[in-house]
């Protein structure tokens, strides 16, 4: 019983401040690794759902206007053309026979805003 009241009339270690940051510190450093891993672990499961044999899949998509777009969508071989606006989706036109090989030479790329800035400072 002795024990029990000495024990019960100690005074109350004070916390360490030093301890105590390092405990905050810690525990923030913690949480924003799993963040970082959540996002990893994310990015590596949309990968994967993409990759199965998906049988639809959007070549190209251009918008007209704000509320307005045209895709082009490649299915089983055709390829369709789509609008897409606010009154829903229409077929403006299917390719009939083969879609072409992914090998043809693209488009020349369009200069740099830089390089265009450059040129009409030599002017």
């Amino acid at each position: 019983m002795m024990l029990l009241l000495a024990v019960a009339a100690a005074p109350a270690a004070e916390p360490s401040v030093g301890a105590e940051l390092l405990r905050v510190c810690l525990s923030l450093i913690g949480i924003i690794a799993l963040i970082f891993a959540a996002g990893w672990l994310g990015r590596r499961a949309q990968g994967r759902a993409q990759s199965g044999g998906r049988r639809i899949r959007c070549v190209e998509s251009f918008a007209l206007g704000t509320r307005e777009r045209v895709l082009l969508l490649e299915a089983d071989g055709k390829r369709l053309l789509v609008g897409v606006g606010q009154g829903g989706m229409r077929t403006l036109h299917v390719y009939e026979g083969d879609a072409p090989a992914a090998g043809t030479p693209p488009s020349p790329p369009m200069p740099a805003f830089a390089d265009l800035l450059g040129f009409w400072k030599r002017k």
